[in-house]
C-alpha cells in the first residue's frame, strides 16, 4: 500500500513484451477483469502497477488481499496510448493526469531517460495519494494538484484550474490521461485555443 487508497502491484516479467502506455487485463478469481496500466520501465524485471483500491470494487478490492507467491492471471499487454512516442525537441508532449492515471506516464519517463515533457499537470486528492513525486519532479517541470485538502506549496485545487499554465504550440502533443471529466474538459478547452483534435490523445481510467 503506496497510501491508504493506492496500491502497487507487482509481478514476475516472466518475459513479457510491452510499450509505455499499454494496459493488461488482471483477472479476479471468478473471472472478472478490469485494465491496469503499465507504469514501469520496459528495461524493468518484474511489472509494476499503480491501482486505486475502489470501495465495493471486485478486482481492486481482491489485488489488495494477494500476499507474496500468490498467482495473478492477466492478459497480453494491449493498448493505442502512447506518451512515449513524443517528447522530444521537434516532437514536444505535455501530461495531464488524475490520480492513478499517472501510470502511463510513468512508464514513458522510466523507459525513455531522454524524454522531457514541457511539463506535467498531476491532480489527486489527498497529498498521500500522489505517486513517484520526487521522481516526476526530477523528470520535468510539475505542477501537483490537491484537491482535498491543503498542502503548501501545492496547488490547491483541480488540475483544470491551471490549464492557463500549459505551453500551447500547434507541434505540441497532449496526453491526458484519469478521471472522464477532467479529460473531457481539458480537451474542449485546448480545442478552443486552437489545438487541433489529433494532438489530444486520451486515456479513459475512471468515469465520474
Amino acid at each position: 500500500m503506496l497510501s491508504s487508497d493506492i496500491l502497487e502491484l507487482v509481478l514476475e516479467r516472466d518475459g513479457i513484451d510491452f510499450t509505455p502506455g499499454d494496459c493488461v487485463a488482471i483477472s479476479h478469481a471468478d473471472g472478472t477483469s478490469r485494465p491496469y496500466s503499465v507504469s514501469s520501465s520496459v528495461d524493468d524485471e518484474t511489472l509494476h502497477f499503480v491501482i486505486r483500491r475502489m470501495p465495493g470494487g471486485i478486482v481492486s478490492e481482491w489485488i489488495a488481499e494477494r500476499k507474496a507467491g500468490d498467482e495473478i492471471e492477466i492478459s497480453p499487454p494491449f493498448g493505442w496510448f502512447r506518451p512515449s512516442r513524443s517528447g522530444k525537441k521537434d516532437d514536444p508532449s505535455v501530461f495531464v493526469a488524475t490520480g492513478t492515471g499517472i501510470a502511463p506516464f510513468l512508464s514513458a519517463l522510466r523507459s525513455h531517460h531522454e524524454m522531457a515533457p514541457k511539463c506535467c499537470l498531476y491532480g489527486v486528492r489527498k497529498k498521500s495519494d500522489a505517486v513517484e513525486i520526487d521522481y516526476l519532479q526530477k523528470r520535468c517541470p510539475i505542477r501537483l494538484c490537491v484537491s482535498g485538502e491543503a498542502s503548501p506549496p501545492h496547488h490547491r485545487g483541480r488540475v483544470t484550474d491551471l490549464l492557463k499554465e500549459i505551453p500551447m504550440s500547434p507541434e505540441t502533443h497532449y496526453y491526458l490521461c484519469g478521471l472522464d471529466a477532467m479529460i473531457d474538459e481539458v480537451s474542449t478547452w485546448l480545442e478552443q485555443h486552437g489545438v487541433h483534435f489529433t494532438r489530444v490523445h486520451r486515456e479513459v481510467f475512471f468515469n465520474a
